[in-house]
């Protein structure tokens, strides 16, 4: 073992890269990070944790349940019963993104504390709107969103919280390589931050209200997760890569067949896959629904944290790697297996990430779909495939093409994952490459992948096709466009598609005409899994807290339009919910996307009031099969979603909205169960949730019910009014009843919810927070 860690430390010394060594202070513990001197690794009180609830057990425990189980809040007197039992956790750390980290620090300075109570960071990467390239779009970015950034950075200084400036990367790249280590146990205010589980942590995607909880040093609530094992054979080669194994897993499990339940791979294939690759695959988790995926503690992984200046962190897992690997004989839930030898890669799309083509396939579904087959821009990066590793095999492609005289036939943009990575690639010629190739080098923030994208090159509604290495594709994310077709695919893939600039072309199979006029295949890409040289940080982007924030001052103008403090939501008032309004009726899938649109939308995260213009705006009206168009119950007259809301809040007309399968699928953001509940919603009732949209829910004090018999969702119809009774003795594990009134008649069906003592509790009291600021009162505590 000595040794072995002796040689973990000898590789950090040769590929440590060159950190900006003025910011880091000297640590004589191992820290959580270079960031955290004086918070040192957990591994010992984790073990001391996972001790006694082995001893409760009395079982072999996979590796999700190991890293969980250890995080638990008085362990000794918790239920612990996967799939049923609700956990109190103690998460290591949170990180929060800009659009997000609004409404959740505004949460937080209601609260009246001081300070963040664990390790807490904001990343800046989701205002930053992809125009020309990368350098003019972030300073636009910088100087439009002047306000936000100001307010997210004096906060951050005054509450003790870590602050990386807008161009720094995106969150999840940052995490990787500064926080992430094997077996932590982090929340983050975004879906994707299951991208962490590439480096062996468990990393969950939460609403703002859960980062506020944790922030203020209280226990963190979570459904005791099912473990869904991935066993993965073989070894990853040619063009196949890591993308395709979830673009594979997506396929099997379907966007929701993750809920509830931690993936867990395991088996000898995960040696072929690289630290960043598990993250890749972590990462796109989000879109089965998975409560978040990890990957065992491996060389991989040692490798990475050397080469990001963390060897002693890589020596002190390896001294703990009984923590960080599942236990001989542990059970999952469900299994499925993957042969890596024999996975073709896929493309997965149009419109959800679960309909997967082999990309021998491709060209013939496209066709027999009526899939426009012309590609319109092709686009790499996004915090699923922005590592180094991804951009160097997509310059292998771009170098081979470039050697025939060929290159993109179509726009092609590239956003780095990270100030790191841009700088490392630039500096090792990738960049260099790609523009030969025809490449537009974005800004290092999320960009076109959540929408930030001034797309010029086809009308609004005009049928096209986009291919990209980003995660997620549902109706009109990239481009507020409803006729875009987007496929997900990996990066290399999506850079072959481009010099051939249709979907009917395999890489693995078909040839293409150089300037020559012969004939030649493009070589399988390649690229080193590292920089040999080690990573170059680039500018130095990061802001640390002062020592003493308590003079700061956070300032909102009340006549901002893009900041507004918040007020409390009315508590319940102990009386059953009689005759609501159905807001909307909403037929088929609505994603966060549907109910609160990101794009232009995402100025106004830090302003409720003026984001729930947007509330429902992208759903479809059951009554007649159109967007933002439904009837006010009460004049008669159809108009927009918001407008027909603010009328019944204005009215004291209380409403609800009813869905279909897997509402509330995507984002984690918190919005879209904010701006219901401040425009008058009091329950929303669909026939299944996804996990983190239903927390988002509950937090604010709205009422998530599911039918108990699922066709009773066809009772509802748009002029239905809804009774919720008997709510006086609302407890755990009983329906709810309800009553539908249509044109005289009546139905009686049952509701179903998952709601705990404590979170019947947020709802008595109006939210989460109103709870919290109820119990900080009587106790006096404002620490």
């Amino acid at each position: 073992m000595a040794k072995q860690t002796q040689r973990y430390i000898s590789l950090a010394g040769s590929m440590v890269r060159k950190f900006h060594t003025a910011q880091f202070p000297r640590c004589d513990k191992v820290s959580m990070s270079n960031f955290d001197c004086g918070i040192p690794l957990p591994y010992k009180k984790l073990k001391e944790t996972l001790a006694c609830v082995k001893a409760k057990l009395k079982g072999p425990l996979t590796l999700s349940e190991k890293v969980l189980y250890s995080h638990l809040d008085q362990p000794d007197s918790q239920e612990i019963v996967r799939g049923k039992s609700y956990l109190r956790l103690r998460p290591d750390r949170v990180a929060l993104q800009d659009a997000t980290a609004q409404m959740t620090l505004l949460q937080f300075i209601s609260s009246g504390l001081k300070k963040v109570a664990v390790p807490s960071t904001v990343h800046c990467d989701h205002l930053i709107e992809a125009q020309v390239e990368g350098k003019k779009d972030l300073a636009r970015a910088k100087d439009l969103n002047k306000e936000v950034f100001e307010f997210l950075s004096s906060a951050c200084a005054k509450y003790n919280l870590g602050f990386w400036k807008p161009g720094s990367g995106i969150i999840h790249q940052i995490i990787l390589e500064n926080y992430a280590f094997p077996g932590l146990l982090m929340i983050g205010t975004d879906s994707h931050t299951p991208n962490g589980g590439g480096l062996g942590g468990l990393c969950i995607g939460v609403g703002g209200a859960d980062a506020v909880d944790v922030m203020a040093n209280i226990p963190w609530e979570l459904k005791c997760p099912t473990v869904i094992g991935c066993h993965l054979t073989g070894k990853i080669s040619g063009w196949t890569s890591p993308k395709d194994i979830i673009l594979k897993v997506a396929e099997i499990l379907t966007v929701k067949g993750g809920t509830g339940a931690i993936v867990e791979y395991h088996g000898p294939g995960v040696e072929s896959i690289s630290c960043t690759g598990m993250a890749t695959i972590t990462n796109m988790g989000a879109e089965i629904g998975a409560t978040t995926s990890v990957f065992p503690f491996n060389d991989r992984m040692v490798s990475y944290l050397c080469a990001t200046g963390r060897g002693k962190i890589a020596a002190e897992a390896m001294k703990n790697k009984d923590l960080l690997v599942p236990d001989k004989g542990c059970k999952y839930d469900k299994v499925i297996e993957i042969n890596l030898d024999t996975l073709e890669p896929l493309v997965n799309g149009p419109f959800t990430p679960d309909l997967a083509h082999p990309i021998s396939k491709l060209g013939a579904n496209s066709e027999k779909n009526g899939y426009p087959m012309d590609i319109k821009v092709s686009l790499i990066g996004s915090c699923t495939n922005s590592s180094y590793e991804d951009m160097g095999r997509c310059a292998s492609i771009a170098n081979d093409a470039l050697s025939h005289g060929l290159k993109s036939c179509v726009p092609f943009n590239v956003t780095p994952g990270s100030e790191q990575v841009r700088a490392t690639i630039a500096r090792d010629g990738f960049i260099e490459v790609l523009e030969k190739f025809g490449g537009t080098v974005l800004a290092n923030a999320c960009g076109p992948c959540i929408g930030q994208w001034d797309r010029k090159d086809v009308k609004m509604g005009e049928k096209n096709t986009i291919v990209t290495s980003y995660n997620r594709n549902f109706t009109g994310r990239n481009d507020a466009n409803p006729a875009t077709h987007c496929f997900v695919t990996s990066p290399e893939m999506v850079t072959a598609l481009s010099i051939a600039g249709r979907l009917d072309f395999n890489p693995l199979t078909d040839e293409l005409e150089g300037k020559d006029g012969k004939m030649f295949k493009l070589k399988a890409p390649t690229a080193e899994e590292l920089p040999a040289k080690g990573f170059d940080p680039g500018e130095d982007t990061y802001q640390a807290p002062p020592e003493k924030g308590d003079d700061i001052k956070v300032n909102v103008d009340p006549k901002s339009d893009r900041l507004q403090m918040l007020e409390p939501f009315e508590k319940w008032d102990g009386k059953d919910y009689i005759d609501l309004m159905v807001l909307i009726k909403i037929k088929g899938k609505c994603t966060t996307d549907h109910i609160s649109a990101a794009g232009p939308w995402l100025k106004y995260r830090g302003h409720l009031d003026n984001i729930s213009n947007n509330m429902f705006i992208g759903a479809t009206n059951a009554e007649n099969n159109e967007m933002n168009k439904v009837k006010n119950q009460k004049s008669g007259q159809f108009d927009a979603v918001p407008a027909v809301a603010r009328d019944y809040k204005a009215n004291k007309l209380r409403w609800c909205a009813v869905g279909e399968e897997n509402y509330g699928e995507g984002s984690s953001r918190e919005h879209a169960a904010l701006e219901p509940r401040h425009l008058g919603g009091v329950a929303i009732i669909v026939k299944s949730f996804a996990r983190i949209h239903e927390t988002n829910l509950k937090k604010q004090g709205m009422l998530a019910l599911t039918f108990a018999n699922a066709g009773d969702y066809d009772k509802i119809q748009p002029s239905s009014k809804i009774s919720l009774l008997n709510l006086k003795d609302l407890a755990p594990g009983k329906p709810v009843d309800c009553e539908i009134k249509n044109n005289g008649g009546s139905d009686k069906i049952q509701l179903n919810h998952t709601l705990n003592e404590q979170q019947i509790k947020w709802f008595q009291a109006g939210s989460a927070l109103n709870l919290m600021k109820e119990l900080s009162a009587k106790s006096g505590d404002k620490k």
